[in-house]
């Protein structure tokens, strides 16, 4: 529920830019695990800065548990205004709920720029309204949402967030005519790669990739293995061999046969997973396309010409020009001699739990 601001409580500048900063201390905490990105502002009455907090990662405190044990001194917090990027969780979990942190800590008022999606996260903001704490949400949320944007789906969705990556030439191609593939981008667009490894909590690919490439399916850097690693994941009726490099991988390997995927998500999602990479090959990339299942599609393209049969994407179920499956660029960007596309569905073609 979206409560009216009272003429006292309307959003001031002092406010309006703490929540500007508690969208940039969000930034702060990881993309990845199955907690969302969250910042924390305290102001005084007055509306100076009292503390900030944010959410460092499964385990650590939340922001509005950070932000009030940043105080100076704890009887600071009381009277005081919470801004919060999004609304302050109602359950006990890896720690307690903040929104009972707050009203035990005397803050008077409380401001969040959208609710919690969550089944037993959700409804703080009602629990804080009963403490008698004046509570009001709507502040920057969209700008909020787009912060968290794959928490949001998964725990809207009840399904991991799912990203679809592939690299090809200016021609739409992955591969050669022998299957080589290895590289078609350069440096700049495969460091990019392993930074998005890094920040989703599962790789995907189908066994053709695995048997062809062999891959590690890591997150790697100029120093090894980046500190956060996605959970390996292959997709696909063909067995692993014993000798694949995949399993040197650090976390356990998970397989699926991939004829649900609706399934595979959801038993991904019971999992705590909440973004997964899907990486190839061209079978495993189309088969989310074709079934609405992409929130989001990296193309990585190289000025280069291949031709040949080894296309990037097979078949989509388009018969028509009138089907096909539109997409909004939301990003571009020059990775050395390649350049990243980020694009997502538009509003038309809503993607499927």
């Amino acid at each position: 529920m979206t409560t009216a601001p009272r003429e006292a409580d309307a959003i001031t500048a002092p406010v309006r830019d703490a929540m500007a900063r508690a969208l940039e201390l969000a930034g702060r905490g990881p993309r990845h695990g199955v907690n969302p990105q969250v910042g924390c502002v305290l102001l005084s009455p007055e509306g100076d800065v009292l503390a900030e907090g944010w959410h460092e990662g499964a385990g650590t405190p939340h922001a509005e548990v950070a932000a009030l044990k940043a105080l100076p001194r704890p009887e600071l917090a009381r009277g005081a205004t919470a801004v919060v990027s999004l609304e302050p969780c109602n359950h006990h979990g890896r720690t307690g709920p903040c929104s009972v942190a707050l009203i035990d800590a005397g803050v008077s008022r409380v401001v969040y720029a959208i609710p919690d999606p969550g089944v037993r996260s959700g409804d703080g903001g009602e629990r804080m309204r009963e403490a008698g704490l004046d509570v009001q949400q709507g502040l920057l949320a969209d700008e909020a949402a787009e912060t968290i944007r794959p928490w949001l789906t998964a725990m809207r969705l009840g399904r991991p967030f799912v990203t679809v990556k592939w690299a090809s030439s200016l021609d739409g191609r992955a591969a050669a005519a022998d299957g080589s593939s290895r590289w078609i981008t350069g440096p700049a667009a495969r460091a990019d790669v392993h930074r998005r490894r890094a920040d989703a909590d599962a790789i995907l690919v189908g066994t053709g990739t695995l048997l062809a490439d062999d891959p590690e399916l890591t997150a790697r850097g100029a120093d090894g293995l980046l500190a956060h690693q996605p959970a390996p994941v292959v997709v696909g009726r063909r067995e692993v061999p014993a000798t694949a490099r995949v399993h040197a991988h650090p976390l356990p390997l998970r397989t699926f046969d991939g004829l649900d995927l609706h399934a595979m998500l959801r038993e991904l999602f019971d999992a705590e997973v909440r973004s997964v990479l899907v990486e190839g090959g061209p079978t495993l990339a189309s088969a989310f396309l074709a079934a609405g299942l992409a929130d989001e599609v990296l193309v990585y393209l190289a000025p280069t010409l291949i031709g040949g049969p080894m296309t990037a994407v097979g078949d989509l179920g388009v018969e028509s020009i009138g089907e096909q499956r539109r997409l909004v660029f939301t990003d571009l960007r020059r990775l050395g001699d390649d350049v990243l596309l980020i694009a997502r569905p538009d509003a038309s073609a809503p993607t499927k739990e």
